[in-house]
């Protein structure tokens, strides 16, 4: 081989990393342009973007960088961390993540790359995961039923309040009670949301819950300074005076607190993350919601329930419409559309991994090191705001200054009320080690306390910080599930069974129109376990979190650049969440004008259905405006109706492109339209993976878009969460965007009110986003958005021949996704969107996204990540399954009994001693080249979603069907 003689500086491959994640090399592009019709990939852009509104330039961006640099940088950002020893508590807690789940689920892009299970056949690990965590939740609350997690404790607080003003159908109060040992941060999200559903708050002692009007009331238990107190009785006069209560609970206290669900509460609420899941600077985490099943079909967020496939197995499903709220629109009373399952699933695993023996021992292990801490304080006389504990005590009368000086001689962190008294919270990383430490720093090194002998004192007086009437009495974990897995080995393989039963990323393309499923580097991916990263407490002193806030600046200036806005707030942890957000913003800046009458959202026909759920939240009245028969805003329609509603008008909620997948040429014309009457102009940013680089929503007329940086920008989407959904605004509204009451943010007017439980959302998955711009730089970037706009319209050629292709630009082109109308098919064949999706399955595929913005329907995107092969293989898969329909066209197969109506094909079908079927059973199992090579089977047959529904199971099924 001849020697290299490029300069040194040339031979660092900076663009290796670009060259990776995007898909088709420079062959494969060449030829996949000729398959368009155009000579070159500018051409295609020519053809596709609107000439006015291309940016015209490279993003003011660094050129790329390598893997290694970028790790390398973040790694010196990360040190500027300072990872102290944490007493805040006030909701987050250091924990011990077991290794066996890191490196195998979190750690693992088999479960991280995995999408929402709305296709069930092929989402069945998934699906008992997160029914191991219902089942928990339920277990642990005393309820009847629980969701499959929210987004945190705080929002899922503002959606049990909306839930009981909708379930309460006795109380006319229009007022809600919020006891005054609540989390701050979770009244601060309850009082943003409270304004805009019209509530009242009642801020009080838990006392005065029966002596005031309200239609439901939110209790904290133990409270937010400690004290565990009996509320059943509370509960009972609540009940008896028509109001509907919800507990926020600690998951880790209730191991050994009487269940809220014995106490008579309605609903129950909280966070899972002390159950394995790191800090994380304030997430992700899982929340909690768990309530009485009469209120099942008023739960918001998703539900998995157990239902049966085509031969009568039992099979899992989301259960429900519950699921998603926002089906309902702007009748909506909530607009969740995106979970935690990633952290719901490692909570879960974490419950499954130590059962009950093992919980009851952390949990008790925690109280008996509280109990002595607080017995020794006792004997050197500092005084207890409480006689009553479970991990938290709360110092009175304290000398705070000595006390602080004193902890931070000793990198530790604890929590000063404004009062002057001091918090201290204890969890399962605490030692008796630390409690020597920390009495050396509470009164000072002078004492003569010893550990050992306080806790002899301690068992040998029974003492205890849990009074007889709250301490827990039931069983909890009995299910099989929560006690076979003891050791490693068979933890190690119920996870990789559970895998093995669920389609991701490392099996094939997904192609889901307006869910970007690209690629999601392992680089990008390593920090989010760094100790500097995953154990900073989300209210730990600013000075400890240096390098999370540059890191998180950094990424709000690249955010900046390619949105064409001029600040991004990064607390919304949703995409629906940051719609919500940019709304709420715009609310407050309409206020701030003398412009608070402003209440009309115009909203496409063809949106989504969290643009109208997110209005209805932010108390506007939504207007639909109509769209013309090549999937357009129609214009003229826009203009009449801002025209009417111009003295009332809020804001135009867009998609670009549009939710039919083109670009628009009126854009610019729409967001005049809105701003001459007075509104403003809300993008969403669904679709941002087809903008970046080449145009900017600030720059043609936004006045504030979210992001979905598990879309665009590379967070992966977890098998249903986590996401994040920050929002880029003009410099008008940067004062009016979210503040935080814990930790608030400069710049923004004190009274914004939170929308996340912390400030800047589930940070610890930022430095993916990060990562990705950084390594790939503005020319990557481009890129990428060039190549994902070239794989659809690849698709979109290769297919029209065999399928309609329902919407185009004005030059024939498509943006970065497709739509295939299968209703011609359906009225000759009765074949519908459904059956082809199953179909897929026995190729190897996830379906795309069916019956959406148009039903009957499938509408495609391949991302940029994907190669040429990869999408050619999805292209023969569905050329083939149009021949397979034509067979039912024509007769050849029976329209009951053909491999579509009966995919997908299950391992057992292979085995069936019966099978009489019209085609053979290798045409149903194994219809490609390409399937008999690398198949994937389906756990279970096509789930009876009906029957379900019907039948709402979500729990883990009885012990006796397990031993069956």
């Amino acid at each position: 081989m001849a020697l290299d003689n490029r300069r040194l500086t040339e031979l660092a491959d900076h663009d290796a990393f670009v060259h990776r994640h995007n898909g088709p090399d420079a062959d494969e592009v060449q030829g996949m342009l000729e398959t368009v019709g155009v000579d070159t990939l500018p051409s295609l852009i020519e053809k596709t973007v609107p000439p006015d509104i291309r940016l015209g330039r490279e993003l003011a961006l660094d050129g790329p960088r390598s893997e290694a640099e970028a790790l390398d940088y973040l790694k010196h950002l990360a040190r500027q961390n300072k990872v102290c020893k944490t007493y805040i508590g006030q909701g987050y807690h250091n924990t011990h993540l077991p290794a066996v789940i890191q490196r195998n689920v979190l750690e693992n892009p088999g479960w991280y790359t995995a999408y929402t299970p709305y296709q069930p056949e092929i989402a069945q690990g998934r699906l008992e995961g997160l029914l191991n965590f219902q089942q928990m939740v339920m277990d642990l609350t005393g309820m009847e039923l629980a969701n499959a997690s929210l987004l945190d404790e705080a929002t899922a607080a503002a959606e049990a309040m909306a839930l009981c003003k909708r379930a309460n159908k006795k109380s006319k109060s229009q007022a809600f009670f919020v006891a005054d040992d609540v989390l701050p941060q979770t009244l601060d999200v309850l009082r943003t949301r409270a304004y805009y559903f019209g509530f009242e708050l009642v801020v009080a002692p838990a006392e005065d819950l029966a002596h005031t009007d309200v239609f439901g009331a939110l209790l904290q238990y133990p409270g937010q300074s400690g004290q565990v107190r009996d509320l059943s009785s509370l509960l009972s006069q609540a009940r008896d005076a028509n109001i509907m209560t919800c507990v926020a609970a600690d998951i880790m206290g209730l191991v050994l607190l009487k269940e809220p669900g014995a106490l008579g509460a309605d609903i129950v609420v909280g966070n899972t993350q002390r159950f394995g899941v790191p800090m994380g600077y304030g997430g992700p985490h899982a929340a909690f919601f768990a309530t009485t099943d009469k209120l099942k079909r008023s739960v918001p967020g998703r539900i998995i329930g157990v239902s049966k496939d085509t031969h009568g197995n039992d099979a899992l499903r989301m259960a429900m419409q519950t699921r998603e709220q926002h089906i309902r629109r702007e009748k909506a009373t909530s607009n969740i559309c995106t979970a935690q399952a990633l952290l719901a699933n490692i909570a879960g695993f974490y419950a499954v991994y130590h059962g009950q023996e093992g919980l009851h021992t952390i949990a008790s292990r925690i109280h008996r090191l509280t109990t002595v801490l607080a017995e020794g304080l006792r004997q050197r006389g500092v005084h207890l705001a409480h006689d009553s504990w479970f991990d938290t005590l709360r110092l009175t009368d304290a000398d705070a200054g000595k006390i602080h000086g004193r902890a931070l001689t000793h990198d530790i962190n604890l929590r000063y009320f404004e009062d002057g008294d001091i918090g201290v919270t204890l969890d399962e990383t605490t030692t008796a080690a630390d409690l020597s430490v920390l009495f050396d720093v509470l009164v000072g090194e002078e004492h003569d306390l010893s550990v050992p002998t306080l806790d002899e004192q301690v068992v040998a007086q029974g003492i205890t910080g849990i009074p007889g009437e709250c301490q827990r009495q039931s069983e909890f974990l009995t299910h099989p599930t929560f006690q076979r897995y003891r050791s490693e080995t068979e933890m190690l393989r119920y996870l990789k069974r559970l895998e093995n039963r669920d389609l991701s990323l490392t099996h094939s393309m997904i192609p889901l129109g307006s869910c970007t499923m690209k690629l999601n580097a392992t680089s990008e991916m390593v920090p989010i376990t760094w100790p500097e990263f995953a154990n900073i407490h989300p209210f730990a002193p600013s000075d400890q979190a240096v390098g999370y806030q540059q890191m998180i600046d950094e990424l709000a200036a690249f955010l900046v650049e390619i949105t064409g806005y001029e600040h991004i707030s990064m607390q919304p942890n949703s995409g629906a969440q940051g719609e919500y957000a940019g709304l709420v913003a715009i609310r407050r800046y309409q206020a701030a004008q003398g412009e608070g009458h402003r209440d009309i959202c115009l909203i496409p026909s063809s949106a989504h259905g969290t643009n109208p759920a997110s209005a209805a939240m932010a108390h506007m009245n939504v207007v639909v405006v109509e769209c013309d028969d090549d999937g357009n805003i129609d214009l003229e329609d826009l203009r009449l109706k801002a025209d009417k509603h111009r003295d009332s008008l809020s804001a135009i909620m867009l998609t670009y492109p549009s939710t039919h997948g083109v670009f628009e040429a009126g854009i610019r014309e729409a967001c005049r339209i809105v701003h001459d009457n007075g509104g403003q102009v809300y993008i969403d940013g669904a679709n941002m993976n087809a903008q970046v680089g080449l145009t900017r929503p600030g720059d043609f007329g936004g006045d504030v878009s979210h992001l979905n940086l598990h879309k665009t920008f590379c967070i992966p989407h977890g098998g249903g969460g986590p996401g994040m959904g920050p929002i880029g605004v003009k410099s008008h509204l940067a004062p009016h965007v979210s503040n935080h009451v814990v930790t608030p943010i400069q710049g923004v007017e004190t009274t914004a009110g939170a929308v996340s439980a912390t400030a800047y959302g589930s940070a610890s998955i930022l430095p993916i986003s990060w990562a990705y711009i950084k390594m790939m730089g503005a020319r990557g970037l481009r890129q990428a958005t060039e190549l994902a706009i070239l794989n659809a319209n690849y698709i979109a050629k290769r297919l029209e021949a065999h399928y309609p292709i329902l919407y185009k630009g004005t030059n024939g082109t498509v943006a970065h996704e497709c739509i295939i109308d299968v209703r011609p098919l359906k009225a000759s064949s009765g074949i519908s969107e459904e059956d082809i999706a199953k179909r897929l399955m026995d190729y190897g595929f996830h379906a795309p996204t069916m019956s959406f913005p148009v039903p009957g329907t499938l509408m495609v995107e391949p991302t940029e990540s994907e190669s040429r092969y990869e999408i050619d293989r999805f292209c023969d898969a569905m050329i083939a399954i149009r021949e397979e329909i034509a067979n039912v066209e024509k007769g050849v197969w029976p329209a009951d009994d053909n491999p579509l109506v009966k995919a997908p094909h299950t391992m057992a079908d292979l085995m069936d001693a019966h099978w009489e079927r019209a085609y053979s059973r290798e045409l149903g199992a194994f219809p490609s080249q390409a399937a008999k090579a690398a198949k994937f089977w389906p756990a279970v047959n096509r789930v009876d979603n009906v029957f379900g529904d019907r039948n709402l199971i979500c729990s883990c099924p009885s012990i006796d069907e397990y031993r069956d």
